[in-house]
Order: C-alpha cells, then sequence, then structure tokens
C-alpha cells in the first residue's frame, strides 16, 4: 500500500502546508537544485518552501489550491514509480493553468495514471502529456486512417511511432513504414555522395531517432533487415499496397497534392495510416499547394478518418518552443488583420479551429 502526502493544513490565509511522508521521493518530486518548484512558482505567482518533508505553499489562495493538487498529483505519479521531470511538470501546469480547458483536478491528475492511454516498448513507456495528445492516441487506435496536425514540438510523429511499435511488439500488425518527403528545408544540399541509402538517411534521422528511443539497437536492427520496419521516402511509396501495416507519413505538409493522393491510396487491409504535419513549416517552391492541406479541406467530412489538433498549448520540448510559436502566430494573426494573407514562402495558409473528432 503506496504511502499518500496528508491532506493540505492551512496554516494561515496566506500558506498551504503539505507533509510527505517519502523524503526520497520528495526530493524527486522538487527536482535537482529544486528546479520544479522553481517552475511552478514562476507558473503560479506563489513561492513554495521546503520544510523537512513539508512543503509550505504561500500566495493567493487559488493558486495555492492549484499548487497543492498539482504537487499532490506529481508526488502520485512518483509513488507509482514513474518518473517526474521538468516535461511531466510543464505538462501538469499546461493542464492546471489552460483556461481553455473544462477537466476537473481529478480528471486532470488521471492523465498521470497508466490507464489505456500508456504505450509499452521495448525500451520505456510514453504517456500522452496534454488532452490533445490524449485524443490523439486514442484517435490513432479507433481509427484506420489519421491526421495530426499541428506545430512542432507538440508529439505528432513521436506518439505516432510509439503506437506503432506498441502495436508490431502486441501483434496487431506485421510491420511498420514510416516516411517522409525528401524536401530540404529551404536549403538547397547539392549533390549528396553514397547510394541511395546514404543519399535519404539525411532526410530519414528524425525517424530513426523516435525509433531508436523505443526499440534497443540490435532488436531494431534485426527487425529492418527483417524490412518489419522500413523508412523510405515518399517517392518510393508508389505502387505499393501496404497491407497489415503500421504506416506513417511525416512532414507532410511538404507532400504535393498528387503524392499525398497516392499514399493516402496505398492503405490495405488490416493496415493503420497516420498522416502528420505543420502548416506553418511548408517547404514547397512558391505556388505549389501542400497535400496536407488540400486532404484536409478534402477528407474533413469523410467517415472513418479523424483529424487530431494540436497548439502551443501542447509542446512537449523545450518551454521556450510554446513560446517561439506563440509568437509567430502572433505575427502571422498581425500580418491577416493589415491584409496581408501571404503565408509561409508566399502561400496562404488557412488557420483551422482546434479539433479533434474524439476530443
Amino acid at each position: 500500500m503506496g504511502l499518500t502526502p496528508t491532506p493540505p493544513v492551512a496554516t494561515h490565509p496566506s500558506e498551504t502546508l503539505l507533509e510527505f511522508p517519502d523524503n526520497r521521493l520528495l526530493i524527486d518530486l522538487c527536482g535537482a537544485n529544486d528546479r520544479h518548484l522553481a517552475r511552478i512558482e514562476e507558473a503560479l505567482g506563489i513561492h513554495i518552501l521546503r520544510r523537512g518533508n513539508q512543503l509550505a505553499v504561500v500566495g493567493g489562495p487559488e493558486a495555492q489550491a492549484e499548487a497543492a493538487q498539482l504537487l499532490r498529483g506529481l508526488y502520485g505519479r512518483l509513488e507509482q514509480g514513474k518518473a517526474v521531470s521538468l516535461a511531466e511538470v510543464e505538462a501538469a501546469l499546461r493542464m492546471g493553468i489552460d483556461g481553455t480547458t473544462e477537466t476537473s483536478p481529478a480528471e486532470q491528475i488521471e492523465m498521470f495514471s497508466a490507464g489505456n492511454y500508456e504505450l509499452r516498448t521495448r525500451k520505456k513507456s510514453v504517456e500522452p502529456r496534454t488532452d490533445a495528445q490524449k485524443s490523439y492516441v486514442r484517435a490513432l487506435f479507433e481509427n484506420e486512417l489519421a491526421f495530426g496536425i499541428g506545430p512542432a514540438g507538440t508529439g505528432k510523429t513521436y506518439l505516432a511511432v510509439a503506437v506503432g511499435v506498441t502495436m508490431l511488439i502486441n501483434g496487431h500488425v506485421d510491420k511498420i513504414i514510416l516516411s517522409r518527403p525528401a524536401v530540404e528545408a529551404g536549403e538547397r544540399l547539392g549533390f549528396l555522395p553514397g547510394d541511395m541509402k546514404e543519399k535519404v538517411d539525411p532526410y530519414m534521422q528524425p525517424l530513426y531517432d523516435a525509433l531508436n528511443d523505443f526499440l534497443p539497437g540490435k532488436q531494431m536492427q534485426k527487425l529492418m533487415e527483417e524490412k518489419r520496419i522500413e523508412i523510405a521516402p515518399l517517392a518510393f511509396m508508389r505502387g505499393r499496397t501496404l497491407a497489415n501495416a503500421f504506416v506513417v507519413l511525416d512532414e507532410a505538409q511538404n507532400a504535393t497534392q498528387m503524392q499525398m493522393k497516392m499514399f493516402l491510396t496505398r492503405l490495405g487491409e488490416g493496415s493503420r495510416m497516420v498522416i502528420t504535419g505543420d502548416r506553418s513549416q511548408i517547404d514547397l517552391p512558391r505556388g505549389m499547394q501542400s497535400g496536407l492541406v488540400d486532404a484536409e479541406r478534402i477528407l474533413d467530412q469523410v467517415k472513418g478518418i479523424s483529424f487530431s489538433y494540436f497548439t502551443a498549448r501542447d509542446v512537449v520540448r523545450h518551454p521556450l518552443v510554446a513560446r517561439i510559436i506563440d509568437a509567430y502566430d502572433a505575427e502571422d494573426a498581425a500580418a491577416i488583420a493589415r491584409g496581408d494573407t501571404e503565408g509561409p514562402r508566399g502561400q496562404y495558409v488557412p488557420r483551422r479551429a482546434i479539433r479533434s473528432d474524439h476530443a
């Protein structure tokens, strides 16, 4: 039976006292040099004082209650044997202080429980950290074709690969196929030496990185040699029928309209397909329509296809990334307000409302 922190006791109107029985877990809760506490203080405008195995939360009544709820939830995660890093603290803060969420504190803490959304791979377990990510993971399991659209760092590709590895391990699919358009991000790299694999591998590296997080090196190499895991440029997909496979198209905003149609029609019996992309980072030549934007418009009402949307609130990288995305979005909004509807590289990209079929 796990130890649980005692209920908070208000010592005076400006302070809430929390007691944690296990000092080792308390150290993990506070983080190295109390960095977790410092981040919570910054976000909620409070002060947290350490007194032995107690934490005193000083601040306004509402902020005190929110901080106490958040600290208890993170401590409960540690009791379950799970890690608490700065990323988990950021996720808890987003769920707690985002004014658009309608989830109760109990529902917010439930996000950290294993539930049905813990993805167990050979090397690590992965959990969705925001409501949008949780809805996205559910959509990947429930739909044969799913889109994940949003800014960089929101876990679109990472979670898709994690779901694919989980389904491969559990025998639900026979293989994983990961693909990307081989498009430079605003640069011309010129001639690349080596054979075909050596030429395209630099474009595919993010997919290798994700797989390396979930599978031991030797097992990953063996699965690739057996063609149970394939990583290939989008151009290599033409003419194939992808049966009993988990298929991911990453960076889909850089697929042309023709490439997108070609890829979507590869879906075979027993397969699942995930399309991920960021409409704000289109690297296609000026005047060429993105296949992702086109597919989103055409397939919006097609039954059996889910669309999950992410915003800066779902960024799970460095917290500065979320602020960078917000700044760029604000600049885009200001440009549109001035009547300048030119999007990335002169291509207008409409900002659709955030929606998930499973939210």
